[in-house]
């Protein structure tokens, strides 16, 4: 039987500006949208439409240890306060959703990416190392939208680099090798089984077929008494 597991990964951040300048960052594909990823996003190109629905897009995007093309198109199920991203050749669904607080001076901005995983050793890997590196990436975006809508320069926006998830894919490797010694070294702290010396099992063996005997001889007395 083949099993899929659903993969979901988000970030938030609270942003000083009113949802409908935000949204409309968001929803520019063309213009400042782009202004907002990091550098994990090569070749990032509009192929239809620019504003919202209907839009189009594509890219290569680096994260976890892995480099995929994606064709996302855009829709609206809420304007003003949703964006989907969904792509054309996968499960792969990203939202974007603001939401006002304090008397719409502010806004909570969470984007949400959810897909199916593999399965196997491939999918293990992929449930542990993509969630880690998308999370970086959506806090780097945040960041950046945070600095575009308060009119600063955003910070330096490095691609997130897989060297950096190595000493965790180490001991996740070495998890098994280390339970095996772990468990050799309690078996060795362990106090050494008592060795019985051959002459005293025979002398047990013995007396064993001794009582035997005596019993056969004593069953005819008690069933006679029983009678």
């Amino acid at each position: 039987m083949h099993f899929v597991s659903r993969i979901i990964v988000q970030s938030e951040k609270v942003i000083p500006g009113r949802p409908e300048d935000i949204y409309a960052i968001l929803a520019d594909y063309k213009g400042r949208h782009p202004q907002i990823l990091p550098a994990n996003f090569q070749d990032y190109r509009v192929e239809q439409g620019a504003q919202g629905e209907g839009t189009v897009i594509s890219f290569r995007l680096r994260a976890g240890g892995r480099e995929r093309l994606y064709r996302m198109r855009v829709s609206e199920p809420v304007r003003g306060q949703t964006l989907t991203e969904s792509d054309l050749n996968s499960s792969l669904v990203t939202t974007w959703t603001v939401t006002p607080i304090a008397d719409g001076q502010r806004s909570q901005v969470r984007i949400a990416t959810m897909w199916e995983g593999g399965s196997g050793l491939g999918g293990f890997f992929e449930r542990v190392f993509a969630p880690l590196g998308l999370r970086r990436i959506y806090s780097q975006t945040l960041a950046a939208l945070a600095a575009l809508v308060e009119g600063r320069p955003p910070e330096e926006r490095r691609a997130f680099s897989p060297i950096l998830l190595l000493p965790a894919l180490a001991l996740i490797m070495a998890l098994p090798l280390i339970i095996r010694l772990l468990q050799q070294r309690r078996q060795r702290g362990r106090p050494p089984a008592r060795i019985v010396p051959a002459s005293r099992l025979q002398e047990v063996r013995a007396r064993v077929r001794e009582a035997r005997k005596q019993a056969e001889r004593a069953w005819p007395r008690l069933r006679s008494l029983r009678a």
